[in-house]
């Protein structure tokens, strides 16, 4: 009989200690979405939606960017969304701004605007960014497929870091200007609209910014990667200060070197924006009555040679009729959906300083 009572009184004490166990498991989980929830609503208003241009074939027209001062400097990619005398600019709360760029790096993929706000959420990047490794859970914030035009909220992707590495990548056949370290990270970060945006911790830490849309150039996979904060800080800071000097690249060497006679425009075709590095040599528009409308070449269509060269982009192209004299015929293959047509037009008469 009392072996019976010690057995009863031993499972109602097991009884209350399972209760507690299942009481503080379920505490700690909600602690934890908690905190998951503070980061989303403290890191949200520090990211910003861009609109600018683009909306040709592959050449979408928004995108992402996080602010870097109370005072409205805004860090985002360095792409063709940002050719034009401005861009716009949606905070959080759907406020629009007019944003200019004051600076950028295109070795880094890095671009610095700046809106007439202040007392704006900020990433203070004189705070110390954390050390990070693989298997470290993180957050990714971005506009990724335009997923947010006004006061909606940006997108939260939840992962893990995968690994860290050097970048080695591309976009179709265009080799990628930056090829720094980054972290791979184990979600998808990587699409339409999302470069700029920023990957954190679960606590809010910035960690860096998301890049473009590439593909490994070992796996020939897309990936989901990462620039660290570090690699771009002194750039950013530098521009936000007026101290930013940009790195003299071989184009421009050679532009000094050998002064360009002719350029598309010059036979009345108007190219796509050109600020990535070997943005493809599409055509954005035809001027009426120029010899490329006489001739029956149309926007969109992708130009492939000049002459007998291939022309694997923008600068390319301008480089092969930059080297045209006065009056010479010039044969232009372009690709229109599935065909290739040829075009040929003459270098129309000009004065050029020898």
């Amino acid at each position: 009989m009392v072996a019976l009572k010690d057995t009863a009184r031993m499972n109602r004490l097991l009884r209350t200690m399972l209760c507690g166990l299942l009481l503080i498991t379920v505490t700690v989980v909600e602690c934890r979405a908690q905190s998951t929830s503070e980061t989303i609503a403290t890191v949200s208003p520090k990211v910003v939606k861009i609109f600018g241009a683009g909306g040709r074939k592959n050449l979408y027209a928004y995108g992402s960017g996080f602010v870097v001062s109370a005072e409205g400097h805004i860090v985002t990619v360095w792409s063709h969304i940002l050719d034009g005398d401005s861009v716009t600019v949606v905070l959080h709360d759907g406020r629009r701004y007019e944003g200019r760029v004051v600076g950028a790096e295109p070795t880094l993929d890095l671009a610095v605007l700046k809106i007439d706000a202040e007392g704006l959420p900020f990433f203070d990047l004189s705070i110390p960014t954390p050390t990070v490794g693989p298997g470290v859970r993180v957050l990714a914030f971005s506009n990724v497929f335009k997923v947010a035009t006004g006061d909606e909220p940006v997108s939260v992707v939840h992962g893990v870091i995968a690994a860290q590495t050097t970048l080695s990548a591309r976009r179709g056949v265009f080799d990628a200007p930056y090829s720094g370290p980054v972290y791979i990270v184990d979600a998808i970060t990587n699409n339409s609209g999302a470069a700029g945006g920023v990957l954190t911790t679960r606590t809010g830490q910035l960690l860096g910014m998301l890049g473009k849309e590439l593909k490994n150039n070992t796996t020939h996979t897309w990936l989901n990667y990462v620039v660290p904060i570090s690699q771009l800080q002194t750039a950013i800071t530098e521009i936000q200060t007026g101290k930013f000097a940009p790195r003299k690249t071989q184009d421009d060497e050679e532009k000094t070197a050998a002064p360009r006679r002719y350029s598309p425009r010059d036979f009345g075709i108007v190219m796509v924006p050109d600020v990535v590095t070997k943005t493809p040599a599409y055509v954005d528009r035809v001027i009426p009555g120029s010899a490329a409308a006489e001739a029956g070449v149309m926007p969109d269509d992708l130009i492939l040679f000049v002459g007998e060269h291939l022309v694997a982009s923008y600068r390319a192209l301008r480089d092969e009729f930059g080297v045209l004299e006065s009056g010479d015929r010039v044969k232009v293959v372009v690709r229109r959906g599935d065909q290739l047509l040829t075009f040929e037009f003459t270098a129309p008469r000009k004065n050029i300083e020898p």
